[in-house]
């Protein structure tokens, strides 16, 4: 990329306060990097918070995958620091290696295995990737790592799936998304999980919770705290912002703007439905 062309990013880009990113997994083949890069480049912050998951250093164990896409995420990442983001690091499960840095920072990017994040209206929010909560993560790793191991063949063909929805025009649709909220144990666990993070965050003393880990986007309010999920770029394509008054949003990109506004010129040129002949008496 040129410097004319990172210039004309930032001018495009839409700034809010705070952006939180979390499960890119990267180096594997369920990232959909088209689809992040797409995202970064349109999108600026004061702040940026990568909230665990986001090298899968699990799956680079097992082999290597580190393709010239993921390259540029880091690349792009990077860019947003040396150009004065503040960029927060918090580790998760499948990046636990980061934790050994704590407090250090690399390239403008401070590694912290938790945050307290204040909002523009005062609100204090921990940030946290949240595996600590996980029951299966913490005492049956071989589990979990099964888990995962069948969760990346779901992904794989998942992506095969998305592809070729694409060239027919169909919007992207996540099997392995759709599966958890419709599976009884899946949608208890994100039941679970919620509460005891809303609860963690009661016990802190804050106001909410900003985590990540279950690739499940939601703002809401539990027992009194905000409970912020900021999803990931696997499944879902989401993250959070944080707009200059505080308030949280989730963005979604399934699509890239170029093909956003493709679908908006092609819904705009289809004639008005014509109303409904009513039924003769």
């Amino acid at each position: 990329m040129t410097a004319n062309d990172s210039l004309a990013d930032s001018q495009s880009a839409k700034r809010f306060r705070t952006l939180f990113l979390s499960d890119l997994h990267l180096g594997t083949r369920g990232l959909q990097a088209e689809l992040l890069l797409d995202f970064l480049k349109h999108h600026d912050a004061d702040t940026i918070y990568l909230v665990g998951d986001i090298v899968d250093g699990w799956r680079l164990k097992g082999g290597w995958y580190w393709p010239q896409a993921h390259n540029d995420v880091v690349q792009k990442l990077l860019r947003k620091a040396r150009k004065g983001a503040r960029v927060v690091y918090v580790p998760g499960n499948h990046d636990e290696f980061a934790r050994d840095y704590t407090g250090m920072e690399f390239g403008g990017v401070e590694v912290a295995d938790t945050d307290i994040h204040e909002t523009a209206d005062g609100k204090k929010m921990l940030v946290i990737h949240g595996d600590q909560f996980d029951i299966v993560v913490r005492h049956a790793r071989w589990l979990a790592f099964l888990g995962d191991w069948a969760y990346e063949a779901a992904l794989f063909a998942n992506t095969w799936a998305n592809r070729v929805r694409r060239l027919f025009g169909v919007d992207y649709w996540s099997f392995s998304a759709w599966a958890k909220l419709k599976v009884k144990n899946a949608v208890n666990f994100i039941g679970d999980f919620e509460q005891t993070l809303a609860a963690e965050a009661a016990r802190r003393g804050v106001d909410g919770v900003v985590c990540g880990h279950i690739h499940h986007a939601t703002i809401r309010h539990i027992e009194g705290m905000l409970y912020v999920n900021t999803g990931d770029f696997v499944e879902s394509c989401t993250a959070i912002a944080e707009h200059a008054d505080g308030r949280f949003e989730i963005l979604y990109w399934r699509k890239t703007a170029k093909e956003q506004e493709a679908a908006a010129e092609a819904a705009a040129q289809q004639p008005p439905a014509l109303p409904q002949a009513r039924a003769a008496a």
